[in-house]
């Protein structure tokens, strides 16, 4: 007898969500016909700009009256561009979320080509002159900025290239538009068991107890991604061409230091933290055999990476939300109480699933009125991993921006990492005490599992992105090509690296990996960062273990200091330093620790 086909059961649109599973995004705009207003009187406000060109080095008052002016018009725009990326991020079938995505961009472009004027003109003013106007009570709060500027001065082109340079940028960003209308809209993943695969729901099809279920849904989210390999390959060869063009514009020596020198990185710590990483791959392998032998296969697949190996626990929104304000009780009252009104009756997240929310997680600093959380929930340990990374996020934007005006520069993506991995690491930590005192020996390896797989996302997949990454800039700076074949093999071997014989990889849909992560890509030089957040994370956490209170105080100082502090200084002032290996180093020794403890819990399990 042949078994009946399943119905799909469709997902909700947006407006049938419930409104607690969605984030205010009122507080912004009240209604699209407000953002729409506001959209029409912005371009103007953006075009006042340009009275102040020729004037910034005449007097400390003509200097100080553009950085407000600019300021102010500034602070507009992030709060238009939140509005209409965080509408299209919910539904990306909405075609007028979409356009006011692109109107948004537009608009954007405009602020960049009409502030070009501003550097160079700084930068051909007197210097003596120029820093003892930053030296006066007035320009207290426009100080780091402008004092960063200076320090890029050998970057910086004349105005006239300036404006160029930033008239560039919207139609640079085609590509990265491209793809998400791909993967959200146009790919079709197929179905498993009568469940339609989503952007949303892909994560915990892998975790699935069924093997055949995660086979299939990884198969089919590869081969959905294989289809379009030549089309996303001359996105992403693109991409990497225009930013080696603009750093060439800029006479940066490379791409990888014009990404990073404006923050002061030295592009050691990328050198630094992907040789660190190959030399402990051997914790990796190790960790595939345990995981193939507690899971009782001859051969472990990439599909069988997030299988659960106790059974899975339905976590609730709710749950998770007490679970992390518990977690983070060493950071102190006033910290948990934010945090919890934040996740709950001021609607700082978005979780619900429905039909066109886009992929992935992140947190966007709402423009000062609130910070934002976009994530599905599945009601999975992941789910709740998520949640504490982001909050992390959301918590850095709110504690620096009460500290600092608008004008003081925002965080970078290199301090952000740091919080968002500080508090799930916090936060593991006391549901791991909780397993053990209560020796719940499932809770706890369940709990060993989400540490490993956000360990395997930040300290396994994004290093081998970031190897990846660095290696298709050299590709295309030595005048070479990027093809589909030619990324997917890169990716196989780098992937091939980490799981050496313990993981059996496809070549073709393992290598296919680049262009499932390609929004990471696509930010240039960033999935590195994932990887030095996590260590610096760990070693800010190793504090409390010493003296709780000074480290409490450290760490509400990091978050507290926003961007006045370059990230390396910033953590240095902490008591981390990013230009030692030993954070990376530190931080393998706790993934070792977990590995050795699933060990010693297979041991007793197979007694």
């Amino acid at each position: 007898m042949t078994n009946p086909i399943q119905a799909i059961t469709p997902l909700p649109t947006r407006s049938q969500v419930p409104r607690e599973q969605t984030w205010d995004i009122e507080a912004l705009f009240a209604t699209p016909q407000a953002w729409e207003a506001e959209a029409q009187a912005l371009p103007k406000a953006v075009e006042t700009l340009s009275q102040y060109q020729g004037t910034l080095s005449q007097s400390p008052q003509h200097l100080l009256g553009y950085l407000s002016a600019a300021d102010e018009v500034q602070l507009r725009l992030i709060r238009l561009t939140s509005y209409a990326s965080m509408s299209a991020s919910v539904d990306g079938t909405d075609a007028v979320a979409a356009a006011r995505h692109d109107q948004a961009s537009g608009i954007a472009a405009q602020f960049k080509a009409v502030t070009a004027f501003a550097a160079p003109e700084l930068l051909a003013t007197d210097e003596s002159k120029l820093h003892a106007w930053l030296d006066m009570p007035e320009f207290k709060n426009q100080k780091v900025r402008v004092s960063r500027i200076l320090r890029n001065k050998p970057y910086v082109r004349s105005a006239e290239v300036e404006e160029l340079l930033g008239a560039v940028q919207a139609p640079f960003a085609s590509e990265r538009s491209i793809h998400p209308a791909l993967a959200n809209m146009d790919m079709d993943f197929g179905s498993v068991g009568g469940q339609k695969i989503t952007q949303g729901n892909i994560d915990a099809l892998l975790s699935s107890n069924d093997r055949e279920v995660r086979r299939e849904a990884w198969e089919h989210y590869a081969d959905a991604h294989l289809a379009l390999k030549h089309a996303q390959a001359a996105m992403y060869a693109t991409n990497v061409r225009q930013n080696v063009f603009l750093a060439r514009a800029r006479h940066y020596p490379d791409a990888i230091t014009a990404s990073l020198a404006p923050d002061n990185i030295p592009t050691e710590v990328v050198t630094t933290l992907l040789n660190s990483y190959r030399a402990h791959t051997p914790v990796w392998h190790q960790y595939w055999q345990v995981r193939r032998e507690w899971l009782g296969l001859a051969e472990l697949r990439e599909y069988d990476v997030k299988a659960p190996l106790v059974p899975a626990q339905t976590i609730s929104y709710e749950q998770a939300v007490d679970w992390i304000c518990e977690g983070m009780a060493p950071l102190g009252a006033a910290y948990v109480d934010d945090m919890r009104r934040g996740l709950t009756t001021e609607r700082w997240a978005d979780y619900a699933e429905n039909a066109g929310k886009r992929q992935g997680a992140y947190s966007n600093g709402g423009g000062r009125v609130k910070p934002y959380i976009f994530m599905t929930w599945n009601g999975t340990i992941g789910s709740y991993s998520t949640l504490a990374h982001e909050i992390g996020h959301s918590m850095h934007s709110l504690l620096s921006s009460r500290e600092h005006p608008f004008s003081v520069p925002r965080y970078t993506l290199f301090h952000a990492e740091v919080a968002s991995n500080f508090n799930q690491a916090m936060s593991r930590q006391n549901l791991l005490k909780k397993a053990r005192e209560a020796n719940d020996t499932d809770f706890e390896v369940a709990i060993i599992e989400e540490a490993l797989s956000n360990f395997h996302r930040y300290f396994f997949i994004m290093p081998t992105l970031a190897a990846f990454e660095l290696e298709c800039y050299r590709r295309i700076e030595a005048g070479r090509l990027l093809s589909a074949p030619d990324l997917i093999a890169l990716t196989a071997d780098l992937l091939q690296e980490g799981y050496d014989s313990g993981v059996s990889i496809d070549k073709q849909r393992s290598g296919i990996l680049w262009a499932e992560f390609s929004t990471h890509l696509y930010a240039n030089f960033y999935a590195y960062q994932y990887a030095t957040g996590i260590s610096a994370a760990h070693q800010l956490l190793a504090q409390f273990e010493a003296d709780p209170a000074a480290a409490q105080v450290h760490y509400l100082q990091f978050l507290k200091s926003g961007g006045s502090l370059d990230p390396i200084d910033a953590l240095r002032a902490a008591g981390v330093d990013m230009l030692s290996p030993e954070p990376v180093q530190a931080t393998f020794k706790v993934l070792n620790g977990y590995v050795t403890r699933l060990k010693e819990l297979l041991k007793l399990r197979q007694k």
